[in-house]
């Protein structure tokens, strides 16, 4: 019986080892904590415990900002509930459902920290180790599936002088809840949706939050009263920010909603994954290794439905490795990859959107489902992820109040 390890036992972790599982390969995933869930998984700690990164970026009360009815798998949804916006904890509670569902837990190990994957011979040599009793073991296998998340690393940006700044500095990553920024003055950095929708957040602790993009199209009704808009940030001094439009303000914090990078460590160089950018390369379909085809990376693609695209990855990467599918020559990949990036380039992508899909993810699930003769996903998934970030966009204080019902596969409606 072929062997396959899986890395991280998050939304990817879990649909990999069921499919895995289903084709016949003994199954191990390794899971860096003491429970399922991945990003989900709410953890007080922040910085580093044990010599090792704290991996959550969730924080408490956190509310998805994309409806239920879109999150759950392909062929197993989410539990009916009056709300389309779902607590995390919910979130939790669906992911164990699975697992139950599909009896992952027993092919799971806990607390295991991957240090190193390395190849041996024809096999996959992985160094895992215990984080409770702090032993190291080697275990061998024939394929490798990473799915260890891309919310965990935080991602800085160069400000000039930033060094100077003499408050407080945060990323994203180690925020737990708005009480810390009581009665003081925060500069939000990034217009992504993590800055638009932290920034509402902080602003019910803080006496005032500016936030500093340079995205075009945000309003201002979108944002509390006590929250301002700004342009990018020229440079920082020892109290405060200069901004490019010339102005400047103090700030007693400031907090970098700047996104995160994607991380490996545990691979070695000869692995032949490297990343540049936040370009992770070089990928078939951006998840099968196309030096060593038998490393394969589940969840790397940005503004998606993400457990129905990873379902569909896993299903899609599964075709190949249990033989039902041979993969076209490395030469064939690689060619295959080129010519999507130079499209995208074409088009005034930069490297670091890469992996961002958004409106063109419906154009990537039929691509994967039509290569590998496996089954689609349903098109109103794409249409209502489109839909529910038009409404975050257009009404940010309000728009987990809208419910969404699936009508068929094709179709949706808004109910309220």
């Amino acid at each position: 019986m072929p062997s396959i390890c899986i890395i991280g036992a998050g939304t990817g972790g879990l649909c990999s080892a069921r499919h895995a599982i289903e084709n016949g390969f003994e199954t191990t995933v390794f899971e860096l904590s003491d429970r399922i869930g991945g990003t989900w998984v709410y953890n007080e700690a922040t910085g580093i415990v044990n010599g090792i990164d704290v991996h959550s970026s969730m924080y408490k009360n956190l509310r998805t900002n994309l409806p239920k009815e879109v999150m759950g798998f392909p062929d197993f949804e989410i539990a009916e509930n009056e709300m389309s916006y779902v607590r995390s904890d919910e979130m939790l509670d669906f992911f164990e459902q699975y697992a139950e569902h599909f009896k992952l837990k027993k092919h799971i190990r806990f607390n295991s920290y991957v240090v190193r994957v390395v190849k041996k011979n024809e096999k996959w040599q992985v160094l895992v180790k215990d984080v409770v009793t702090n032993k190291i073991a080697f275990h061998y296998f024939d394929k490798i599936i990473v799915a260890n998340g891309h919310y965990h690393t935080p991602n800085y940006i160069q400000i000039p002088s930033m060094e100077r700044f003499k408050g407080e500095s945060m990323h994203s990553h180690d925020f737990r809840t708005n009480e810390v920024f009581e009665g003081k003055a925060v500069l939000v950095i990034g217009g992504g949706p993590s800055g638009m929708d932290l920034s509402n957040i902080i602003s019910r602790a803080a006496k005032r939050v500016t936030i500093s993009h340079h995205v075009t199209d945000i309003g201002d009704n979108i944002f509390f009263d006590n929250v301002r808009q700004k342009p990018d940030v020229r440079e920082l001094d020892e109290n405060g920010a200069f901004f490019v439009d010339g102005s400047y303000e103090q700030f007693d914090t400031i907090f970098y909603c700047t996104g995160y990078k994607y991380a490996f460590p545990f691979l070695s160089v000869d692995s032949g994954i490297y990343v540049e950018d936040k370009f992770v390369q070089d990928l078939y379909k951006q998840c099968i290794n196309i030096r060593e085809p038998s490393i394969a990376l589940i969840g790397l693609p940005f503004y998606v439905c993400a457990a129905q695209m990873m379902d569909l990855q896993a299903r899609f990467v599964m075709s190949y490795y249990s033989g039902k599918n041979k993969l076209p020559s490395s030469k064939e990949m690689l060619k295959d990859t080129q010519d999507r990036m130079n499209k995208l380039w074409n088009e005034g992508y930069r490297r670091r959107q890469a992996h961002m899909l958004g409106h063109n993810q419906a154009h990537y699930y039929t691509d994967l489902a039509e290569t590998a003769g496996i089954k689609k996903l349903k098109g109103v998934m794409a249409k209502l992820h489109d839909e529910s970030s038009k409404c975050f966009n257009e009404n940010l204080l309000h728009f987990r109040e809208d419910i969404f019902k699936i009508v068929d596969d094709e179709t949706f409606i808004k109910v309220n």
